[in-house]
């Protein structure tokens, strides 16, 4: 039988052949079954993604972990749960040992050996129990929930920086700043790729491209072509539920059964989540 794994396998097999797995974030029970159900029919590896405001605020970590394991033991591909930018060190330790096993330990808005010493103290507490920790380098715009960075502040991640911040915190994966932003872009968004491609050459660990959502398909294909691992989605999977919920609603303004409602938005993502798997090539790699 399947169990929840974490991210360390699944990235390194994606690294050595081209790909990248999809990360997607989820809010609740129709959303996990749908990235589940859509990634075992497309035999992809997976993650289920969640941020603090879903994981605490909303829908509890003990049941995330619990629809994970149901998901892990119905279907046949590599399944893993992530924390998704966690900044609280003792949050992400009580998670871990809830059953995460891979985390994001978000330090970025810090100096740089404050975002070390904060990093380093997750990767020691979390390989004890072989779950995966990403960190990110470098300021991604716009908003990922409650984490907001304007536009002056968004900082490209230094390759050199790189360089140390993975030899000195012993990280699993890192997300890198090139470009990409939480959210919807206001313009066109415009990638450094020839920072990627240093970064790549620089550092072994898996890269992490978040902000991907509202992202051209061939700037996301592009990217993974040169070194990208891991592709966070949210926004664009938000965005097409939530609309197909209203238009039910407004085409049947007496509805009251969440069964009838919440399945046009089902649907509707399902759509979503099958187009970012080919997008990032890991049909078929479960």
């Amino acid at each position: 039988m399947r169990r929840i794994l974490s991210t360390r396998e699944m990235l390194k097999k994606a690294k050595l052949n081209g790909y990248a797995v999809p990360a997607f974030n989820i809010h609740n029970m129709e959303t996990l079954q749908v990235v589940a159900e859509t990634a075992a029919e497309s035999k992809s590896p997976v993650i289920i993604a969640g941020t603090p405001s879903t994981i605490t605020d909303y829908a509890g970590a003990d049941y995330i972990v619990a629809m994970a394991e149901v998901a892990a033991a119905r279907y046949d591909i590599p399944i893993s749960i992530h924390l998704d930018h966690f900044e609280n060190v003792a949050e992400i330790k009580n998670y871990i040992d809830i059953g995460f096993k891979s985390c994001m330990i978000d330090a970025s808005k810090k100096a740089f050996e404050e975002n070390i010493r904060i990093v380093k103290e997750i990767v020691e507490y979390a390989h004890k129990y072989d779950v995966t920790v990403e960190a990110e380098l470098g300021k991604l715009g716009g908003r990922e929930d409650d984490l907001v960075v304007s536009e002056k502040d968004a900082m490209y991640t230094n390759p050199d920086d790189a360089i140390e911040f993975v030899a000195r915190t012993g990280v699993d994966s890192l997300a890198i700043a090139i470009g990409t932003a939480h959210g919807l872009y206001k313009g066109e968004p415009k990638l450094d790729f020839d920072r990627l491609v240093e970064i790549r050459k620089k550092v072994e660990v898996p890269l992490v491209l978040h902000g991907a959502s509202d992202v051209p398909d061939e700037l996301v294909k592009k990217a993974i072509s040169l070194g990208i691992c891991k592709v966070n989605v949210a926004t664009d999977l938000k965005i097409p539920f939530s609309n197909a919920v209203k238009k039910y609603f407004n085409e049947n303004p007496a509805a009251n059964d969440p069964r009838k409602y919440m399945t046009p938005g089902k649907e509707a993502m399902k759509d979503i989540v099958r187009h970012k798997i080919m997008v990032c090539g890991s049909n078929d790699q479960a």
